[in-house]
């Protein structure tokens, strides 16, 4: 317990109320991949098609989280572990207010992706492996960042001058180079609808 920290957990209104009240289950759905393999896009998708069966979602993306509360940090190897450390502490917030949750993050290491799922719970975590090769990722260059990293202007980028670890036991894996958007999406909404009907 940190000093004079006091905790009212116990004072307010449970998890079980707040799903209770949206009709469905929190779930924190975890996107990890190379840049421009589709992470976003994907979870864009997905929440518009949960949307429409009316299921609330939040996403949390990467440029948005570092544009606002984590603008402070930048990409070693240990500002990288607090950018997820934060992300996941956020997440569980959404996760146990009963919202389903679309993280979207490179997250490149197995070390960062174990410590989000250690703090949202294995219960709730479900990670999404987007695999598109980075030949395609480098192809599409969506932002640009690839182009400067081969340069040298971005430093410690993912697949370029920073490893990539791949996930050891994803829940599911995309290949956004061999399947179309809308059958990724179809894959991410039966495995969320798969959980909310337990």
């Amino acid at each position: 317990m940190i000093d004079n920290i006091y905790p009212i957990y116990d004072q307010m209104m449970t998890r079980a109320d707040k799903e209770e009240l949206l009709c469905q289950h929190g779930l924190m759905v975890w996107f990890t991949g190379l840049s421009g393999s589709g992470k976003s896009t994907i979870a864009m998708g997905v929440e518009r098609e949960l949307h429409k069966q009316g299921i609330l979602c939040r996403i949390l993306d990467g440029d948005n989280i570092r544009a606002g509360i984590n603008r402070n940090l930048g990409f070693s190897a240990e500002d990288r572990m607090e950018n997820i450390r934060r992300i996941a502490e956020i997440g569980k917030l959404f996760v146990q207010t009963g919202i389903v949750t679309l993280a979207c993050f490179v997250s490149p290491t197995n070390d960062v992706r174990c410590l989000a799922r250690s703090i949202i719970g294995e219960a709730d975590f479900k990670e999404v492996y987007v695999s598109t090769p980075l030949e395609e990722c480098e192809r599409r260059d969506v932002k640009g960042l690839y182009a400067r990293a081969r340069k040298g202007e971005v430093k410690n980028f993912t697949g370029i001058s920073a490893p990539f670890e791949v996930p050891e036991n994803p829940t599911l894996e995309i290949d956004t180079s061999l399947l179309s958007l809308e059958a990724s999406v179809s894959k991410v909404v039966g495995m969320v609808l798969s959980f909310q009907n337990k």
